[in-house]
């Protein structure tokens, strides 16, 4: 198939806020050996995008500069060695950077057929936090059915993700949100128990429980020493990010005299290999949970490729619940 020669893009002109934002043109990728061309119908827009948009999440050397980690579209061309798809196929990506562009580049064993029924924008909302979420509380955190799940920000993509997934694990599922009508949302969701972080003690409700088995934050900072306290003996810390930072003190003896486990993981930085394995995971169990209605997508908001410095201020806002899209070519 013959493309054009240049695309809309959005790229960030340097470090800063959402207002760095702007549209360019750029050149159509060209795929590699492996991988697929994506006609764009969507991009989900997630929080390492504003990371990476304040300087603060680099991507890898071989990655386009271009934020976005996830879209929905079509394949237009393939690479040398693509045996998976063909042109014309629906698919639904995790993307190595380069999302915010009505064309996209991935190894082909990183994009998934759209789950029947399920629209192109929903679509979109689907590989950055199922691949985190499934990667992170099932590969990594080992969760079961029957154990109790704890995950901070249940509003968030990546928490509105977990709270159903554990669900549908079978998992004892807590949460934790800001204000009562974000905790009613996980709750909705299927979480038992949805704690206001701002009002309510979440080490020790889940004490109170018996301790968590597994406790999914992004928070770290002064939850880190919190959470310890919230695990059951012998329980799981995952970490996927530090939005109050890195580093704290801790004493280790607790860990030994309990047993505990602290884990953690990004996905960017993993090879195509490992993100080959969640994929087929991913589609192995998460889909079907889709098909049988355990799952849905949750979505915020949604922008014109255009206007994606409004999107970007609308993830900064505390306010928002669930997934933010852009529209692409929809």
């Amino acid at each position: 198939m013959s493309l054009s020669h240049s695309m809309l893009a959005i790229e960030i002109s340097t470090p800063g806020g959402p207002d760095v934002l702007r549209s360019c043109s750029r050149p159509v990728p060209v795929p590699g050996h492996g991988q697929i061309i994506i006609r764009v119908a969507y991009a989900g827009v997630n929080r390492p995008d504003a990371l990476q948009r304040a300087g603060a999440y680099a991507p890898p050397p071989s990655a386009s500069p271009l934020p976005g980690l996830e879209c929905s579209g079509t394949v237009v061309e393939v690479g040398p060695g693509v045996t998976r798809w063909q042109i014309g196929d629906k698919v639904c990506a995790l993307l190595p950077g380069g999302g915010y562009a009505e064309y996209v580049a991935t190894h082909e064993a990183h994009a998934l057929p759209i789950p029947p029924g399920m629209s192109m924008r929903d679509a979109a909302c689907l590989p950055e936090t199922c691949f985190t979420v499934w990667s992170n509380i099932v590969m990594r955190g080992g969760l079961t059915a029957g154990e109790r799940f704890l995950v901070h920000g249940g509003t968030s993509g990546i928490g509105t993700t977990a709270i159903q997934i554990a669900c549908a694990l079978g998992a004892r599922v807590f949460a934790t949100a800001g204000t009562a009508e974000k905790c009613a949302v996980c709750r909705d969701l299927g979480a038992e128990a949805a704690l206001n972080y701002r009002t309510e003690d979440f080490t020790a409700a889940l004490q109170a429980e018996g301790g968590a088995n597994l406790i999914l934050d992004m928070v770290g900072g002064s939850y880190i020493e919190k959470n310890i306290k919230a695990l059951a003996d012998d329980g799981r810390l995952v970490q996927i990010a530090f939005l109050q930072g890195p580093k704290v003190s801790l004493n280790f003896a607790e860990l030994m005299m309990r047993r505990l486990t602290i884990t953690g993981s990004t996905l960017r930085p993993q090879s195509d290999l490992a993100k080959a394995r969640i994929a087929s995971a991913v589609q192995t169990h998460v889909w079907p949970m889709i098909a049988r209605g355990a799952f849905r997508v949750v979505i915020d908001s949604e922008f014109p490729l255009a206007a994606a410095v409004a999107a970007h201020w609308r993830i900064e806002d505390e306010g928002h619940v669930g997934k933010i899209v852009l529209a692409v070519n929809p």
